[in-house]
């Protein structure tokens, strides 16, 4: 009899065990997308972007992440939270289609709908609010007021993805590395909005950021400290071909092709280094 109780048990036990949180949602722009450029002016996304690599830096810790990607390239703060139309070729390989839905509306809808299985939550968004102010003629003001919107928009978004997925999700906002600093050596050079680029990430745009992912229980990762901006410009290295330059501008080249194309965008290697960063986020599972 007890042999037989014994029996009968495992199904039910095995019916009681809690669902594997295997699910990976992705949001936000062309860094989410893996957007590559092959020439100034022309690219497409890619499979090397942070988002596409993070599933293989989280197997060691005991994660087998299947990656859903809403990501948009193009998206701004504002367009995540209002654009309806179609996303057409900004979505990354395999990405999700939602047209006729923003963005945060249809990844939460698709959380809230698997919110058994959702292991892990990034979103990568603000860069495209601030471009235009490396072509402002003073920078910082031009930053600090598309900060204020960065600020009441991304809390927006990470309460609605917090409120979609309940406490045990883990959430993670990114920022970017510094690739402005690449200006240094632009042609022509601007090493002014170089260093501006600095102050803009270390003092207005990541402290915004911090604070409205914690307003979601969210983490920020802070890429930009992470990828070397902050190393004092004094602190000179040799990159060919352009002899010797800061160590966190040789930084800069090497993440990104910004140097190369004047493209902000990451190359595989920086894009690793994000997923990197989102992966040691991750506790360990046995």
């Amino acid at each position: 009899m007890l042999g037989l109780v014994a029996m009968l048990a495992v199904p039910a036990a095995a019916h009681a065990a809690k669902p594997d949180r295997n699910l990976y949602v992705s949001l936000g722009d062309s860094y989410a997308a893996g957007y590559q450029p092959t020439a100034p002016g022309v690219g497409r996304t890619t499979r090397n972007g942070f988002a596409y690599q993070l599933p293989g830096l989280a197997k060691p810790r005991g994660y087998k992440l299947k990656l859903v990607n809403f990501a948009c390239g193009g998206e701004t703060t504002v367009s995540l939270l209002e654009r309806k139309r179609e996303c057409g070729k900004g979505l990354g390989p395999g990405g999700v289609k939602y047209g006729g839905t923003t963005q945060l509306k249809a990844a939460a809808k698709y959380i809230r709908a698997h919110k058994q299985k959702i292991a892990l939550i990034t979103v990568s968004i603000s860069g495209n609010d601030v471009t235009a102010c490396a072509r402002a003629a003073d920078p910082v003001p031009c930053v600090q007021a598309a900060t204020t919107s960065i600020n009441a928009n991304v809390t927006k978004i990470a309460k609605a993805l917090r409120k979609a997925a309940g406490s045990k999700p883990k959430l993670v906002g990114i920022t970017y590395p510094d690739v402005i600093l690449g200006a240094w050596v632009a042609n022509p050079p601007n090493q002014d909005l170089a260093r501006l680029s600095v102050v803009a990430f270390q003092s207005i745009i990541n402290p915004a950021l911090k604070k409205a992912y914690a307003a979601g229980k969210g983490r920020f990762v802070d890429v930009t400290a992470a990828t070397g901006a902050y190393t004092p410009l004094e602190q000179l290295t040799d990159l060919p071909p352009y002899g010797q330059i800061p160590q966190a501008v040789a930084d800069a080249c090497n993440l990104s092709y910004y140097c190369e194309f004047g493209d902000i965008h990451a190359r595989t290697s920086g894009y690793k280094a994000i997923a990197e960063l989102i992966a040691k986020t991750l506790p360990k599972r046995s």
